[in-house]
């Protein structure tokens, strides 16, 4: 079975004014993806900062993919992130992409 793999690109802030669109566009992509069969990339190179709803949103993003058997995993995730992550006991939630090389 060939594994299917989208992108989802979070914005510059993910917070209280763009949680809802990010949402919205992550849900589409996992829905119109056949069960078990891939995982979900959010894409967060160019996000700068993650309020508290920016994180409910990866949440809940997280959790729908789980519904469907994808995975989901953040990629180009900074510093302040991965403490966030980290202090709320969330990073086992989500597979981290590292860009670490040998």
């Amino acid at each position: 079975m060939v594994l299917e793999e989208r992108v989802v690109v979070a914005p510059e802030e993910l917070g209280l004014d763009s949680r809802n669109e990010f949402r919205r566009e992550a849900f589409s992509r996992v829905d119109h993806m056949r069960r078990g069969a891939g995982r979900l990339v959010i894409d967060l190179s160019a996000t700068r900062s993650v309020d508290s709803t920016g994180l409910g949103a990866l949440i809940m993003v997280q959790r729908r993919a789980a519904q469907r058997r994808v995975h989901v995993t953040l990629r180009g995730v900074n510093e302040e992130l991965r403490f966030l992550l980290v202090l709320t006991k969330l990073e086992d939630l989500f597979e981290v992409e590292t860009t670490d090389s040998p």
